[in-house]
């Protein structure tokens, strides 16, 4: 009897008796369940194998037995909508609650963090939006950069924070000139399907590169040996195995464009595999061959709620915004100021900015100082943004207009963001608001990653909203940014962009970070407004050991463990 069988079953008679311990005979429960005596009994022996209730048959003529119920309908309701929230299935969790949402939010928040099941470690995590393609050669937001660092393997890495570059796929490297680099592979790796990996995938992977703006002075890819790849440059990088750190040099198989869903169920050679992917779920399995230690916890479970705080990653829908703020000395010790900023990038190629005068008071009116008052106001203060006066915390190069500007006529404008983010919309709705007190029209404009960063419907937006972060690489990865996305040349002038070049051309042969600064006092005189930054970080459970919030917010999966308490 199937289990479902079975509940409808132990319902009937749990409503036939109002739950109450009664006693009854075998032919009431007979003509309760609609079936035969024999059929009955097998009924009641399979309900209390499931420790659902009792039966104690009577001995004599004419005498009752007694059922005794140990569990509950609800309870009972519980543990379906419990077992299909394993399954991520919260549809069918809701109807099974009868569409209690408070009872669902209750049930979500008594599965989150660690558990053991079957001697196996499982760690669920909330997050707060579905999450986007998993290729890395594509644009990437916060979230999808950390996750194909666990999916997939570069040639090399940074330990941790420090910007140290250490060995990965390549075991050893070196730089046989200024423009020439030599990689040795480890052998034996393996992706997630069983193959192994080879210097053609690697080729692939890399050669791929030449085709992004940062990456253009790859001039070829080549394996001089078995194991062996060479990579020729065009112009001198003393720092290119640091670029090789970075998400869309990591190496994936040599035929994966013929694999229509990879974007959604990649496979590469990380220490985590794609075991499901559902459209609010996603679940993480240690990969057994992988050629480094073997992850800890055999599987993630990252699973959407709108209830799950969007600034601290943490095992737990409670934790919200408001009750993070009680948890502050704690908090101190695990959350870093994200590296980066939330910006506005005016359109000075085709939008109202073009025009100088729109440029300025643009500039000038839509500054943080103006603009976080309104937000703190509509309760944006519980996400502890602080005011940016520069693209990265401590740079302070944004300069307040020294006079009142009024704008230069009554006009309407369009300001585009990433959809899926609940800071975007009540951003916009606050320059909505500022802006209409001198007769401008704001309309907002949702857009997919793929559609934002590439620049796509730049002729009818005037202003792009975002956030930049440099995560471990800091303030040099400015440069990446700017030469990654061609956003940036949809919406900045020719000379901006030439300045761009020159700089990132300066960085390399100088190898001298400042030049990062350089760029982007210029970036922010002439057409970016730096509006924020936040704070990122993990709140875990005692039970979580080895936690550490890394650059991006989130922490390294294969390290942490769960200690029985």
């Amino acid at each position: 009897m199937s289990g479902q069988r079975l509940r409808a079953q132990f319902t009937r008679l749990y409503h036939h008796f109002n739950g109450e311990d009664t006693d009854t005979a075998l032919q009431a429960i007979a003509d309760i369940l609609v079936c035969t005596r024999r059929n009955a009994r097998m009924v009641l022996s399979k309900l209390e194998e499931h420790g659902w209730l009792t039966w104690q048959p009577s001995v004599g003529r004419g005498k009752l037995s007694r059922l005794t119920f140990l569990r509950s309908e609800s309870a009972l309701r519980e543990e379906q909508a419990a077992q299909w929230l394993t399954q991520g299935k919260i549809d069918q969790a809701l109807a099974c609650l009868d569409h209690d949402s408070t009872k669902l939010v209750t049930l979500i928040q008594k599965q989150m963090g660690p558990s053991t099941q079957n001697g196996r470690q499982i760690v669920r995590l909330p997050y707060y939006r579905q999450l986007e393609e998993l290729d890395p050669r594509g644009p990437l937001r916060r979230s999808e950069q950390h996750l194909v660092g666990q999916i997939f393997n570069g040639l090399v890495r940074y330990r941790g924070n420090d910007r140290i570059v250490v060995a990965d796929l390549a075991h050893h490297w070196d730089a046989i000139s200024a423009s020439q680099w030599r990689f040795y592979l480890r052998p034996g790796v393996r992706f997630h399907d069983g193959r192994l990996m080879t210097e053609h995938d690697v080729i692939a992977s890399l050669s791929n590169l030449a085709t992004r703006r940062f990456f253009a002075h790859v001039a070829s890819v080549t394996s001089p040996g078995p194991r062996m790849i060479d990579i020729h440059l065009s112009c001198p990088d003393p720092l290119f195995d640091h670029a090789l750190t970075l998400p869309e040099a990591l190496i994936l198989p040599a035929d994966c464009d013929h694999d229509k869903q990879f974007a959604y169920q990649p496979v590469g050679t990380g220490p985590y595999r794609v075991a499901e992917r559902q459209a609010h779920r996603l679940v993480l399995e240690a990969f057994d061959d992988y050629f480094g230690y073997r992850a800890l916890t055999d599987e993630i479970q990252i699973m959407v709620f709108d209830e799950a705080a969007m600034c601290y990653l943490t095992p737990s829908t409670t934790l919200t915004p408001e009750r993070l703020a009680s948890h502050q000395t704690t908090l101190s010790q695990k959350l870093e100021m994200d590296q980066g900023a939330g910006y506005l990038l005016l359109n000075c190629r085709d939008g109202l900015a073009k025009q100088p005068a729109w440029r300025e008071y643009l500039h000038a009116k839509l500054s943080s100082l103006q603009l976080l008052p309104r937000l703190a106001a509509h309760g944006m203060g519980e996400y502890r943004l602080f005011n940016a006066y520069g693209l990265m915390p401590g740079w302070m190069h944004y300069v307040q207009a020294e006079r009142e500007l009024t704008a230069p006529g009554p006009t309407s404008l369009t300001v585009a963001y990433l959809s899926d983010h609940p800071l975007y919309p009540l951003i916009a709705q606050a320059i909505t608001k500022h802006l209409s007190e001198e007769g401008i029209t704001v309309n907002v404009l949702a857009l997919s990653p793929a559609e934002y960063f590439s620049g796509r419907y730049s002729r009818k937006i005037d202003i792009w909203l975002g956030a930049m972060s440099f995560g471990e690489r800091g303030q040099v990865g400015l440069f990446n940014w700017l030469g990654t996305h061609d956003l940036v040349l949809h919406a900045c002038t020719d000379a901006l962009v030439t300045k761009i070049e020159t700089e990132t051309r300066r960085w390399r042969e100088t190898q001298d970070d400042h030049c990062a600064e350089t760029l982007a006092r210029c970036l922010v005189e002439h057409q970016m407004i730096p509006l924020f930054h936040i704070w990122m970080g993990v709140m875990a459970t005692p039970d979580l050991q080895d936690v550490a919030s890394n650059a991006v917010g989130w922490f390294d999966f294969k390290s942490i463990w769960h200690k029985p308490g």
